[in-house]
């Protein structure tokens, strides 16, 4: 594998994680700049969630049809005129749908890039690569929103989008250059009819999460989607068992680790989903803190991030997958507890170490869960083991911004309080507890799952040869 790889894919795909989360800070300038309102203009925010849930189910599909290294950079080019769009959009409806085509952009670009990942990279080598592939999921979330502030404040809310002009044009050129060739894999017709059932599936779960979470529209609307939503993915299901070349064969779950890596991986991130969202609302409904402190607090968990990258590779060779996912998601709910107990008096030094902590654990759940997803699969199903992935890695965390955002709103309705310190503590403990639930899941994985990939078998095997001996 060509070490650069990992290095071009993470800097594209930080530029779409990022730039997903960056306008949150910058909705009420740009509101006022087109003529709406910040509610309303949260749809711009639901439609690029859309986007991302109707073509993700595809893009393992294109990547085989056409190539994944093709693909990939058309992606890139797909964000970039959508990035144009939402600069140049002088209305509501022009920025929805300049939205709109960067998640169409976006959602091709975080699961092929796994794909072309998984494709040029020994099994062997697979974890480090995923660490470094897992970083722009962690920090973009994190330094977005302080960025599109700063950028907002000083310069112009357009500069948001355009920057993502020159990052774009360079990303083109470097996956051009440096990216291996993935040739074309022999392709089946698309399935159409699963197709438009997952696209229905999908888009209508995490569009009536996203109307629930982000109040643009009446939550009765939310609700009807995902029942929608639900009752197509009930129907894909039917489809799929009866379809010769589904778009997205859930055959793969009779893999007993692929099953649990995506069940396990999907519960965490719904419960880990939330802290972006509840963590900024804590520092500064609760404790009074500016945008920008809060932020700057928050970044810890990226730095903390930062740092599992160096060390994950050594940590999963010398105790394996279960292990460290069986500690990772009990450390990390037992951190998400410890936010619910932070009062406006906790020391900064102690916020920023459980935020540290936070992240390392979190980013080593992320990088082994999703190494994980390969262990067992052949090199022919690698496209659609990334399809389903990205699908269920989007639906969670939708599902975890509408779990914190939920139970805020019930403690408030239950108790009659307004939204303060005592909903937040409610909040973290509920996401602290579904954070948690995957232990249940990787307690039944082997001592060697996924072997192959952490070297933690091998290494198992070479300390007992002596003792055969």
């Amino acid at each position: 594998m060509n070490r650069t790889t990992p290095l071009i894919l993470a800097v594209a795909l930080f530029m779409e994680n990022m730039d997903s989360t960056v306008i949150a800070t910058s909705l009420p300038a740009i509101a006022t700049d087109i003529g709406t309102s910040p509610i309303a203009l949260k749809l711009a925010l639901t439609a690029y969630l859309v986007a991302l849930a109707i073509f993700i189910p595809i893009s393992a599909w294109m990547a085989d049809k056409f190539g994944a290294k093709l693909i990939f950079r058309v992606a890139i080019g797909v964000f970039m005129l959508g990035s144009l769009g939402c600069a140049m959009s002088g209305s509501l409806g022009a920025f929805v749908l300049a939205r709109f085509l960067q998640g169409m952009g976006g959602s091709m670009m975080t699961p092929v890039a796994r794909l072309v990942l998984v494709r040029t990279t020994e099994k062997s080598g697979l974890v480090s690569a995923m660490a470094t592939l897992t970083i722009p999921a962690l920090i973009g979330p994190l330094v977005g929103p302080p960025v599109g502030g700063f950028i907002t404040t000083f310069f112009a809310w357009h500069w948001i989008f355009l920057i993502n002009i020159p990052i774009g044009v360079i990303g083109i050129w470097l996956a051009g250059r440096f990216l291996p060739e993935i040739p074309p894999e022999p392709t089946q017709p698309v399935d159409v009819p699963g197709f438009l059932l997952s696209a229905i599936a999908a888009s209508g779960v995490v569009f009536g999460l996203s109307v629930v979470s982000l109040p643009a529209l009446p939550p009765i609307i939310g609700a009807v989607t995902i029942a929608i939503g639900i009752l197509s993915g009930l129907l894909y299901i039917r489809h799929a068992r009866r379809t010769a070349y589904p778009l997205l064969d859930l055959r793969l779950f009779a893999n007993p680790v692929f099953r649990t890596a995506i069940s396990g991986g999907s519960l965490f991130r719904v419960g880990v989903g939330a802290t972006p969202f509840l963590l900024p609302l804590l520092f500064q409904l609760g404790f009074g803190l500016s945008p920008f402190q809060s932020g700057m607090i928050t970044f810890a968990t990226a730095a903390g991030a930062l740092s599992m990258k160096f060390v994950a590779p050594q940590i999963l060779r010398r105790i394996g997958f279960r292990t460290v996912l069986i500690t990772a998601s009990a450390g990390s709910a037992c951190l998400i507890a410890a936010n619910a107990f932070f009062t406006a008096q906790t020391p900064y030094l102690v916020i920023l170490a459980v935020l540290f902590l936070a992240g390392f654990l979190r980013s080593l759940f992320f990088t082994s869960s999703n190494a994980l997803v390969f262990a067992d699969v052949d090199a022919a199903q690698t496209g659609q083991a990334t399809a389903i992935s990205a699908v269920a890695q989007q639906i969670a965390v939708a599902l975890g911004v509408a779990v914190g955002g939920g139970a805020l709103e019930l403690w408030s309705v239950v108790t009659g309080e307004a939204i303060g310190g005592q909903s937040f503590t409610f909040a973290f403990l509920v996401i602290a507890a579904i954070t948690a639930l995957p232990l249940l899941l990787f307690a039944r994985l082997a001592s060697d799952a996924g072997g192959a990939i952490s070297g933690h078998r091998h290494e198992r095997t070479v300390t007992e040869e002596p003792q055969r001996l």
